[in-house]
């Protein structure tokens, strides 16, 4: 069973993430230690809650080279929700620079008449990148579990993986390039199409192994 590395920054349902990558076949740890991310077979990076205090936390535990020399080894990456916010320059949130490891910012939902924000629960992906190994064995349209008020806007459009619409506004909802991905819905809240996601990360840690 592949060894999973879960962030933990103080800032994530970090229970509720374990379980779903335990469901999914994986083992999950939970853990603050650069050495332990650096032996792990693969790296979640979840979050729950504002961008500031992300970063904050983060650079308090030096987590923050330790992630970019992760993502850069090649090693599989996966970020959840604000774990896929901070990921990017800045946020219309907070001061914070973020990782600045995808070029971008993060963005506030323009106020629209009859819709609500944050961006609260079920709705339906479009994938931008079809054959993404993250979506095997889902269906076109899934619906998957969003709770956001803000939204990621990279300056490169090809990595995104796939798109959500709420209003009139259709935003980024996931990401991926190379090694690296990241969601922004919550995969462990998303029932049987967020574990199936889970399920193919895993796999392709899984598939490394048997190159």
């Amino acid at each position: 069973m592949v060894k999973i590395a879960v962030i933990d920054y103080d800032m994530g349902n970090l229970h509720s993430a374990c379980k779903g990558l335990e469901k999914a076949g994986a083992i999950p740890t939970v853990t603050d230690l650069a050495k332990e991310l650096a032996t792990a077979d693969a790296v979640v990076l979840p979050g729950v809650g504002s961008f500031d205090p992300a970063m904050q936390h983060l650079r308090a535990r030096d987590l923050e080279s330790p992630i970019k020399e992760i993502i850069a080894s090649g090693k599989p990456f996966l970020g959840i929700c604000l774990g896929l916010q901070i990921l990017f320059d800045s946020s219309e949130e907070g001061q914070e620079k973020g990782l600045g490891i995808i070029p971008g910012q993060v963005k506030r939902f323009v106020k629209e008449p009859n819709i609500t924000i944050p961006h609260m629960g079920w709705n339906a992906l479009e994938y931008t990148q079809p054959n993404l190994p993250l979506w095997q064995n889902l269906p076109e349209f899934s619906q998957v579990y969003f709770v956001h008020s803000y939204y990621v806007e990279p300056l490169n459009n090809n990595i995104n993986a796939a798109t959500v619409t709420h209003g009139t506004q259709t935003v980024t909802a996931a990401i991926a390039q190379d090694n690296l991905m990241a969601v922004q819905f919550h995969p462990e809240k998303s029932s049987d199409h967020g574990l199936q996601i889970l399920s193919n990360f895993v796999k392709l840690v899984q598939s490394r192994f048997e190159k």
